[in-house]
């Protein structure tokens, strides 16, 4: 899964192993969520509900990671030998915004 670079639409190329891989953690953390909500429906234990957020959230974060990666390895490698040195700072953006 390769960032549509060229045409900077900001597009996805949808094909292959990797794309795959990430709407797999997609529909698992959906089901965590899903999962969440019947909690709160069935007036569950507070803590118990607040363990399966958490568990939502380190996925949540475990697939930023892993998008992040494969956006620099492969769109911002792309644009930096393509000349387009902003992407640097489209990188260092978008990091601080997952930091807050």
């Amino acid at each position: 899964m390769a960032c549509n670079c060229e045409e900077r639409k900001k597009q996805r190329d949808h094909e292959g192993k990797e794309y795959k891989d990430l709407m797999t953690r997609l529909n698992r953390i959906e089901g965590q969520v899903q999962g969440i909500r019947r909690m709160v429906e069935e007036d569950r234990y507070c803590v118990d509900i607040l363990t399966q957020v958490s568990a939502v959230q380190a996925a949540l974060n475990a697939f930023n990671r892993e998008l992040l990666t494969r956006h620099i390895k492969s769109c911002v490698v792309t644009d930096i030998q393509n000349g387009r040195e902003e992407a640097v700072d489209e990188l260092c953006q978008t990091v601080q915004k997952l930091m807050r």
